[in-house]
């Protein structure tokens, strides 16, 4: 069976088709600048070269149609016709407390999606713009839809539940709801294979960390903690997000400096985080390279987003009564070694030993860098969140045909 998984943005699309007999990726690619004259569709065959073409794509359903051209392209594309497509799996942000798991994609489900855009109003209008552009183009082919927040669904009221009040929350829906949830899914089965151990008898800690980054805690399998809340903004410090700060900076900075709710909105989201303290960048691998020459913006940058991540790990220990492993995923989580050995250096109490030589190492497959005989082990697992929609896509159809 080949399933097309799409994350859909708000001006872009991007796409993978998976040929689910060997789970292998066929072909991936994106289109950007939807809406504009100079849309760039990034095509890429596995063993060929990337292939650009840009032109104007106005609106989502062309994208599709461009994706579709080019998946059928005689010279460029892996299929004969687009009838070979058997399934769609959708990334999709926010599922509220009406989706626990993924589902088949419906009138309802797509109402109930329609009815969270409130609650993630950059992501959840996106991506249903993608499910209706699919369906545009592909009217016969069953859909589904892959929730970050479903994998929090577990979490105990004890842990989701914010101290404000209860009428907010019945009204409302206020609570911590958690994002990264497909991902730390994914590393999660992974990290347990590796350890050659049933996910369901460890105590593990994701840090997910890239542009935007959070810690969960995996109690037996399931999310028990994490960092994000109602929105991203909650938790870790990230690349241009602020993470946990007291709320009364919110109004008295508003005071202060005579800003709207929206300004201060984008301040905390877009212009905080790395960028804000290092003054430089939101990447990490230039923040660590202004470090190295000197910069001391760049290093106290540098230090709060490790000692963030660090009281994070912490916290999650004790809540758990005890850690397995902790496990470092995304782009900066898997590739820097800088950032990895600065959060372990104040691990040692929960017996991490760290091996220097083996945090050195680049790999794409899970690894341990600790040493031998650490008691609690640390990994990095390389994330795949397109392969885990690409997999409950097809557990669901299969499913449904079975019925």
């Amino acid at each position: 069976m080949n399933v097309l998984v799409i994350n859909s943005g708000s001006s872009s699309l991007k796409y993978q088709l998976y040929d689910m007999t060997d789970e292998s990726v066929q072909a991936k690619g994106k289109v950007e600048r939807i809406g504009m004259e100079s849309s760039i569709l990034s095509h890429e065959v596995t063993d060929r070269p990337e292939v650009r073409e840009v032109s104007e794509i106005l609106d989502h359903t062309t994208a599709v149609k461009k994706v579709l051209d080019m998946l059928t392209h005689k010279r460029f594309g892996v299929l004969r016709s687009i009838e070979e497509i058997q399934a769609v799996g959708h990334r999709v942000v926010h599922g509220g407390e009406s989706f626990g798991e993924s589902v088949l994609i419906t009138p309802d489900v797509k109402q109930e999606i329609r009815r969270l855009f409130d609650l993630a109003p950059l992501h959840n209008p996106a991506h249903m713009i993608g499910i209706q552009a699919v369906e545009a183009n592909l009217p016969d082919v069953p859909q589904a839809a892959v929730f970050d927040t479903a994998f929090h669904q577990t979490m105990p009221p004890s842990s989701y539940m914010y101290a404000i009040p209860m009428v907010l929350y019945r009204k409302h829906k206020i609570r911590k709801y958690g994002f990264h949830g497909t991902s730390v899914q994914y590393v999660s089965r992974n990290a347990a294979e590796f350890l050659k151990r049933p996910l369901e008898e460890l105590k593990l800690i994701v840090c997910h960390i890239g542009n935007g980054a959070s810690c969960t805690a995996v109690l037996y399998g399931k999310s028990f903690d994490t960092s994000m809340g109602m929105t991203p903004l909650e938790g870790l410090m990230m690349g241009t997000r602020s993470g946990d700060l007291d709320p009364a900076v919110v109004p008295y900075t508003i005071n202060k400096e005579e800003l709207t709710l929206n300004e201060v909105n984008s301040m905390l989201n877009k212009h905080s985080g790395l960028l804000a303290i290092s003054g430089i960048s939101s990447d990490m691998r230039e923040v660590i390279q202004a470090m190295e020459e000197g910069n001391e913006q760049a290093r106290l940058a540098f230090e709060m987003y490790a000692y963030r991540i660090r009281k994070y790990i912490g916290s999650y220990a004790a809540a758990m009564d005890g850690l397995d492993a902790v496990v470092f995923t995304a782009g900066v989580g898997e590739n820097s070694d800088a950032l990895r050995r600065k959060v372990c250096e104040g691990l040692t109490f929960l017996g991490v030993d760290l091996d220097e030589e083996k945090n050195r190492i680049r790999s794409g497959e899970p690894r341990s860098i600790t040493k031998d005989g650490s008691r609690t082990a640390v990994l990095v697992v390389p994330t795949n969140e397109e392969l885990l929609i690409a997999r409950d896509t097809y557990r669901l159809i299969r499913q449904g045909s079975s019925a």
